[in-house]
C-alpha cells in the first residue's frame, strides 16, 4: 500500500485524477450504449411496427442478469442509494468491482432497450473510483466522503457536459454537508471530467434547444400549474416504483421476477418503442420540433404510425406506462437509474401539458410547447429526486436554455412543493429514511447518522450470574474498575444489571459474603439498546431514561456490552470537530 501525506494539494491531485478517470468511465460508457443499439436497430422500419422490440429488452435483462450473479456475485442496483449507504453507514467504502461492474451491466441493459438510466450507474461508478483510490492512499473517513463526493460531481458533470450542475447534485441529493475549503476538489473533479468530455464529443450541449419564446409575465400562471402538474407526476412516479420494487421484491428467484418483468417490458416498448432505452432520441424531438406533423414522428415504428391524429393519446401512454418499463426493466435483472426516466417523463410531460393548455377553448395565452418541455424536466427531476437547484441547473446546462431560468426555477419549486407534503424523502433516500441511516444536512443528526455503535460499545469480559454470592461481587469489583456489571443466564442473555452503588452499603459486611447474592441485588435496566439500533435512537433512549449507562444486547437477548452516555458524547465531539475544521 501507498503512504503519502495527506495536504490539501495532494488532495487536488486526488480529484483531478477522479475528474478524469470518471469522465473516461462515461464516455466508454456512452460509446458502448450506441454500439450496441446500433448493431440491434438499425435495420428497423419507420412505417410500421418492429416485432424484435419484444426480443431485445428481454434478452438484455436476461444477459445483465447472468452477468452480474455469475461474474459480479453482488447487487449493483440502485447506484445512489448504495452511495448514500456507503458514507452513513460503511465509512465512504464502496466495493472495487462497483468501478467497472456497472458499466458493462448498464451498457447491456440499456444498448438491449432497457427502459432505465446510464447516470446512476456512472455516478455510482465515479463515486467507487474516488472511495478506491482513496482507501488506495490510506485517507481518513472526511476525505474519503470528499472524494466520493468528487467522484459523483464528476459523473455528473461528464456524462452531461454540466460541471454547476454536478457540484449542486452532490450538494443537494448526496447531502454532504461540505466546509468552503472542500468545495475547491469538488470543482475541481467538475471541471475536469466536463472539459475532457467537451474535448472529446466537442462542445454541444446534450440537448439541442433553440429559445425562440423568452419568458412572458402572461404566462405565470401556466409555469406554476405546471410545476404542480409535474409535482403530481413526480409523486405518481414515486409511489408506483417503490409499489412495483415491493412486487419484485416479494417474488424472490430471479426467475420468477423474470416471468413477470419480461412480458411487461416487451409490450410496452413494442406499444410505444419511445420507451426503448434512454428516450433521448424523443427528448431531441420534442425539444426541436415546431408542429404536431413534426412531433408524430415520434409515433414511428409503432402501431400508431401515421395516425397523427393520435399523438396526445400516445403521449399520454408514454407518460402513464415510463414508470413501469422502468421498474421492469429493473426489477427482471437489468442495470440502471432513474436520473434518465426523469428527464425523458419530464420532457413528455411539459410538453404534454402544453398540448392540451393549448387545445382549451378560448384560450388566450398560447404557450410554446418546446419551452415547456424543456421546463418539465427540471421539474420531474425536481420531484423525483427532492432536488429543485439540480433540476434548474441541470437543464439550463443541458440544453443552454439560460434564458429561461424564472420559469424553470417556478416550476422546479412548484413540483418540489407539490411533492414535499406527500413524500418527505426522494427516490433515493427513502429506503434509508425508514432505518434511520440517512445522513441529512442537519449537522447533528448527520453525525448521529456516521457514527458507529461498534465504537461506543464497551465490551465486558466480567459476568455475574444470579446465584452468584457477594463475596464474588466483591472479588469482580476488586479485580475491576468498572461500576456496572451485566447479569447473565448460561446462555449470556441479560437478565438485568448490579450497580456499584447498590451493593456499596453491604460489601465491608463479611459475615454476608455467603447470605445475599445477586439476585438479591441486581435491578433491571431502565432500557434494553438493540445492536442494530442506529445512533439517533440510542441518544433519545439516553435522553428518555436518564441513564449514563445502558445494556446492549443482540435480538435474542444475548448481552454484547454496555454504552455509556459520556463516551457518545466524546465521540460525537471528535467528529464534530472533524467535519467542521478545514
Amino acid at each position: 500500500m501507498i503512504k503519502v501525506a495527506h495536504n490539501n494539494k495532494f488532495m487536488l491531485l486526488l480529484a483531478l485524477a477522479v475528474g478524469i478517470l470518471t469522465a473516461c468511465a462515461g464516455l466508454l460508457l456512452k460509446w458502448l450504449i450506441h454500439l450496441i443499439q446500433h448493431v440491434l436497430t438499425y435495420q428497423f422500419t419507420d412505417t410500421g411496427a418492429n416485432w424484435l422490440y419484444l426480443l431485445y429488452p428481454v434478452l438484455g435483462i436476461v444477459i445483465t442478469g447472468l452477468f452480474v450473479r455469475h461474474v459480479v456475485r453482488d447487487d449493483i442496483g440502485h447506484g445512489i442509494t448504495k452511495i448514500l449507504y456507503a458514507i452513513a453507514r460503511k465509512k465512504s467504502f464502496i466495493k472495487p468491482h462497483n468501478t467497472w461492474s456497472s458499466v458493462v451491466a448498464s451498457a447491456i441493459t440499456i444498448g438491449f432497450g432497457g427502459s432505465v438510466g446510464a447516470e446512476a450507474p456512472i455516478v455510482l461508478t465515479g463515486s467507487a473510483i474516488g472511495s478506491n483510490l482513496g482507501r488506495l492512499f490510506h485517507l481518513n473517513n472526511k476525505q474519503l466522503m470528499l472524494l466520493v463526493g468528487c467522484g459523483a460531481a464528476g459523473a455528473v458533470s461528464g456524462i452531461f457536459k454540466a460541471p454547476i450542475a454536478g457540484l449542486v447534485f452532490t450538494l443537494e441529493v448526496l447531502m454532504l454537508d461540505f466546509t468552503l475549503g472542500s468545495l475547491l476538489p469538488l470543482l475541481v473533479s467538475c471541471v475536469t471530467a466536463a472539459a475532457l468530455t467537451f474535448i472529446v464529443t466537442g462542445t454541444d450541449t446534450i440537448f439541442e434547444f433553440h429559445l425562440t419564446n423568452a419568458f412572458s409575465v402572461d404566462r405565470i400562471p401556466a409555469y406554476a400549474l405546471l410545476g404542480v402538474f409535474c409535482g403530481v407526476v413526480s409523486l405518481y412516479f414515486t409511489r408506483v416504483m417503490n409499489w412495483l420494487e415491493d412486487i419484485f421484491r416479494r417474488l424472490g428467484k430471479p426467475w420468477r421476477r423474470l416471468l413477470l418483468a419480461a412480458p411487461m417490458l416487451s409490450i410496452l416498448i413494442f406499444l410505444f418503442p419511445s420507451l426503448y432505452g434512454e428516450g433521448y432520441d424523443l427528448i431531441h424531438l420534442i425539444l426541436n420540433g415546431h408542429s404536431k406533423m413534426e412531433w408524430s414522428e415520434a409515433l414511428a415504428g409503432s402501431v400508431f404510425a401515421g395516425s397523427t391524429g393520435l399523438l396526445l393519446l400516445y403521449l399520454g401512454g408514454v407518460m402513464l406506462f415510463k414508470v413501469f418499463a422502468t421498474t421492469a426493466t429493473n426489477g427482471g435483472g437489468g442495470c440502471g437509474g432513474t436520473f434518465a426516466p426523469s428527464l425523458f417523463l419530464g420532457c413528455v410531460s411539459g410538453f404534454f401539458f402544453a398540448l392540451v393548455w393549448n387545445d382549451i377553448p378560448g384560450q388566450s395565452i398560447i404557450v410554446p410547447e418546446n419551452n415547456f418541455a424543456l421546463l418539465g424536466m427540471a421539474g420531474l427531476m425536481s420531484g423525483v429526486m427532492h432536488a429543485p437547484l439540480t433540476g434548474i441547473f441541470l437543464i439550463a446546462e443541458l440544453t443552454g436554455g439560460y434564458g429561461l431560468f424564472l420559469p424553470l426555477m417556478i416550476v422546479a419549486v412548484g413540483s418540489y412543493l407539490t411533492i414535499i407534503g406527500f413524500e418527505p424523502h426522494s427516490i433515493y433516500t427513502m429506503r434509508l429514511a425508514r432505518k434511520g441511516e440517512l445522513v441529512t444536512h442537519n449537522k447533528d443528526h448527520a453525525i448521529l447518522t456516521l457514527m458507529s455503535m461498534d465504537s461506543v460499545i464497551e465490551r465486558y469480559e466480567e459476568h455475574l450470574h444470579p446465584d452468584d454470592d457477594l463475596g464474588e461481587i466483591v472479588r469482580q469489583l476488586a479485580a475491576s474498575r468498572r461500576d456496572v456489571f451485566p447479569v447473565v443466564d448460561k446462555s449470556q442473555r441479560l437478565l438485568g444489571v448490579l450497580y456499584l452503588d447498590g451493593v456499596r452499603h453491604v460489601m465491608f459486611r463479611t459475615e454476608l459474603y455467603h447470605r445475599l447474592h445477586v439476585s438479591d441485588l441486581m435491578v433491571e435496566s431502565p432500557a434494553r439498546l438493540k445492536a442494530g439500533d442506529p445512533m439517533d435512537i440510542v441518544m433519545s433512549t439516553f435522553d428518555d431514561t436518564k441513564a449514563w449507562t445502558l445494556p446492549v444486547t443482540d435480538d435474542s437477548g444475548t448481552f454484547i456490552g454496555f454504552i455509556r452516555r459520556s463516551h457518545v458524547f466524546q465521540t460525537y465531539r471528535t467528529m464534530m470537530q472533524d467535519l467542521s475544521e478545514e
